[in-house]
């Protein structure tokens, strides 16, 4: 599956992805700057945060209830659109998904 992700100085990043990694997973192995997963994937940090671009916002849903708590700690860079991408598992219904990197 395609994924891409819009950096905050206006370039992106697309990468082939494959089915079962998480978005943070993907971000880490195709260095995309500002997706760091510091926590590898265990829900304790807000380092992989990211927005997901509105046409894709349904399909891929909302956070679940820890996950939640944790997107408190991006305080000011919450919106609606937030998610922590290791929480996030690729799937072919996900093929040419668009996340967007927050500014740090």
């Amino acid at each position: 599956m395609n994924v891409t992700w819009k950096l905050p100085e206006g370039g992106e990043i697309s990468a082939e992805v494959a089915n079962g990694l998480t978005l943070m997973e993907a971000a880490v192995a195709n260095d995309v700057p500002g997706v760091i997963g510091e926590c590898g994937g265990c829900l304790s940090c807000a380092t992989c945060h990211v927005y997901v671009d509105e046409g894709w916002r349904d399909k891929v849903g909302g956070p679940g209830e820890t996950e939640d708590v944790m997107l408190d700690m991006v305080a000011g860079e919450r919106t609606d659109a937030s998610r922590l991408s290791c929480q996030i598992e690729t799937s072919e219904a996900l093929d040419g998904l668009v996340l967007i990197v927050p500014a740090v």
